[in-house]
């Protein structure tokens, strides 16, 4: 047992010793990332292409193209990737942080990659429509680069979402498809018990504090504020246990750890004019999905129903700060059926991870090879689905696949529709959500309130040095100076940690009191979490009693009320929808036999509500082997696709009746036969069989190929 303690003893000093040490090289780390301007951590080498600092009306942001690696190449004429990272109190670069990220992913495919990144200060004057009309700028320039490729695909992690969505209703001819990755859209959805960040503004009685906070900083908001109350969110992890993991793995963990902190540490500052309407008209009012934000005209209103790109919606169920909730709540939000997504035009498609947490959406090297990796992958196929609303499903490679040979990497991805019904049965109940309504009142009240009084006061006081002091000494940047070699006590443990790797002498790991410890630690995160749940449920009963109170709703005018009910498609939308689909009848017998081909695969979707990678990569190869004048381009292809799936949407039987016409010879239909039957035998069905084909009698009456089914083709 002595001699347990003594190998105990030093190990666990010299563990101690690393520990210290570890710390020190990350205060070191923030104090030269600060001093150098907070650059962008990306893994890759970049030239800046715009910065909009120089723009006439300035923002803080920039443009960058990311450099091929060696041995990568883009390919001519592929579709431009654009990462946009979150300006929620960090800096930019969690897209391209490491190798296996959407940055790397997206180069690996051959594409052309963007990234759009920020400054730590805000421009003087800078709004969020200033950067707005930035990024706007930005996905321009892009297009004008690459006028042969299609449309830019945008990537928007977290709080960069709604900023893209927002510029895809502004100016909806600008992007491609859209990925929003852990990105909050509908801010007062979430589930008792699980959800306590949204109860926030409602217990500090609005958005008064953003104002309060901004006016104590000189005009500027201080983004570590937005990371403390991440970190409380977990306080076991943030506040004790990251700590005792680099503490117990001294002799492994440190580069991990400084990595993740060198981002985690780079605080950035907003203009009031940016916090306060983020908190307002986002969080607090929930205003983006209603449709309610007004430009500076005060008549144009921001309308996610504008969006024409494709949507897909990554989010998990690990994720404490954006829930599935808040990320599809705005599709209930807006649409009262399905069929009103088909007639608005719109694709919705979403994907939900079952553990992750909100940083590993688009942190994790296992996410990004495999949720990321397969939405670079088959951008183009998410771009030719048809309107309606879907959920990606990525299921694991294997060799019995049917059509495995038109499987690119690990995994294999199908597109399965879903109704309005199916999402609620998703994402819950929403009944809790009323109470926010009140919430908003008692805001905008106090937010008048606090203007007309109390901020004349607070920024009459307010001064750049007294902001600036405010802001080191905030905990988070205290922590990391105060540990730096700025601190003359830290000295010894420079000295003495390269003493302690040299001769380093682990105990083993069965010693009792390296157990002992193990076992104190995780009680010790354990009743810190404990702790951090109690402190959350009370904030919950704290709202539920103040904002589901009837004397309150009367006090604010909202005795009565219930909520409005989802606009739905936009009536000119459904009328042009209408008008286009009498013309697509009026034709449905007429046509090329490529529209024919298509409207047949698409007749397969209709009653299989499937559409699978395999069938998609199996036309694109067969498409090749079409006569050149019955090859379709990727935009015609596109167009073809929206067409077709209108008429069939809108009269079934009359798409149907017009494939004999569209396939007038035996040749049109022995191609239209094998490009279908190829398509249905990569994903396993058998059009071959009676029942089916009583189902397509326009491919009975094509003469049946003789011998087996012909093998799937190699892998384009």
């Amino acid at each position: 047992m002595i001699k347990d303690w003594l190998d105990y003893a030093l190990d666990a000093t010299q563990r101690g010793i690393l520990f210290w040490d570890t710390l020190r090289q990350r205060g070191n780390a923030f104090l030269e990332h600060t001093q150098a301007g907070k650059p962008a951590l990306l893994k890759f080498a970049t030239e800046t292409i715009l910065d909009a600092r120089e723009f006439e009306a300035p923002a803080n942001y920039a443009l960058l193209r990311i450099l091929p690696e060696d041995g990568v190449a883009e390919e001519p004429g592929r579709r431009p990737f654009v990462i946009v990272d979150p300006r929620a109190g960090h800096g930019p670069g969690i897209g391209g942080f490491k190798p296996d990220s959407e940055v790397g992913f997206a180069l690996r495919h051959g594409h052309p990659v963007y990234f759009v990144t920020f400054f730590p200060e805000p421009m003087p004057g800078q709004t969020l429509l200033t950067v707005a009309e930035a990024e706007a700028r930005f996905l321009e320039e892009i297009r004008a680069r690459h006028r042969q490729a299609p449309a830019p695909a945008v990537i928007g992690n977290c709080q960069a979402g709604w900023a893209i969505m927002g510029l895809a209703a502004l100016r909806p001819e600008l992007p491609g498809p859209l990925l929003l990755a852990g990105s909050p859209l509908s801010y007062w959805g979430g589930q008792r018990g699980l959800n306590p960040m949204r109860y926030a503004g409602g217990n500090l009685g609005g958005s008064w504090m953003a104002h309060l906070a901004s006016d104590l900083g000189n005009g500027r908001f201080d983004g570590a504020a937005l990371v403390e109350n991440f970190e409380a969110l977990s306080p076991g992890e943030t506040k004790f246990g990251k700590y005792y993991n680099l503490l117990d793995k001294a002799d492994t963990e440190a580069a991990r750890f400084l990595e993740f902190e060198r981002w985690w540490g780079g605080y950035f500052l907003m203009n009031k004019q940016e916090i306060v309407p983020i908190v307002e008209e986002l969080f607090v009012g929930n205003k983006l999905a209603r449709g309610e934000i007004v430009g500076r005209d005060g008549t144009t209103r921001l309308d996610l129903r504008k969006v024409q790109a494709p949507i897909v919606v990554l989010c998990s169920w690990g994720d404490n700060i954006t829930p599935p909730q808040q990320a599809l709540g705005w599709v209930r939000e807006i649409y009262a059926s399905e069929a009103e997504i088909t007639a608005q035009g719109q694709t919705i498609i979403y994907c939900v991870h079952p553990t992750v947490g909100h940083l590993g959406i688009f942190v994790s090297a296992k996410v990004a090879e495999k949720e990321h990796a397969e939405f670079i992958g088959l951008v183009d196929l998410i771009e030719l689905l048809p309107p309606g609303l879907y959920e990606m499903v990525v299921s694991d490679r294997h060799a019995e696949l049917p059509g495995d040979a038109f499987v690119e990497g690990r995994y294999a991805s199908r597109f399965e529709r879903r109704s309005l019904e199916q999402l609620d049965a998703l994402i819950g109940p929403r009944e809790s959500e009323a109470a926010f309504e009140t919430v908003r009142r008692v805001s905008e009240i106090n937010a008048g309130l606090y203007d007309q009084f109390v901020s004349p006061v607070v920024r009459a006081m307010a001064s750049e040095p007294m902001a600036a002091a405010m802001r080191a000494l905030h905990p988070l940047r205290a922590q990391r100076w105060a540990f730096s070699d700025r601190n003359p006590w830290m000295q010894p443990f420079a000295a003495l940690a390269p003493l302690v790797r040299e001769n380093r002498r682990a105990c083993a790991p069965d010693n009792p009191f390296r157990l002992l410890e193990r076992r104190a630690a995780a009680a010790v995160e354990a009743a810190m979490d404990r702790a951090g749940a109690a402190r959350d449920r009370l904030s919950e009963a704290q709202f539920e009693a103040v904002y589901t109170a009837p004397a309150l709703r009367a006090a604010v005018g909202l005795a009565g009320a219930v909520p409005p009910p989802p606009p739905g498609a936009d009536p000119l939308r459904v009328a042009l929808a209408a008008h286009e689909a009498e013309r697509l009848r009026a034709r449905a017998a007429q046509g090329t036999p490529a529209e024919g081909i298509v409207r047949l695969l698409l007749l397969l979707l209709d009653d299989s509500g499937v559409v699978d990678e395999r069938s998609w990569r199996a036309l694109r190869a067969l498409n090749t082997e079409l006569p050149p004048e019955r090859q379709m381009s990727h935009e015609a292809f596109r167009r073809t696709v929206r067409e077709q799936a209108l008429l069939i949407h809108t009269d079934r039987d009359c798409a149907l009746a017009g494939l004999e016409a569209l396939l007038p010879t035996p040749e049109d239909l022995a191609v239209a036969r094998r490009v279908v039957l190829q398509a249905a035998d990569a994903v396993g069905v058998d059009l071959r069989r009676p029942e089916q084909q009583a189902r397509f009698p326009t491919l009975a009456a094509a003469a049946p190929e003789s011998g087996p089914p012909r093998p799937a083709h190699p892998k384009p």
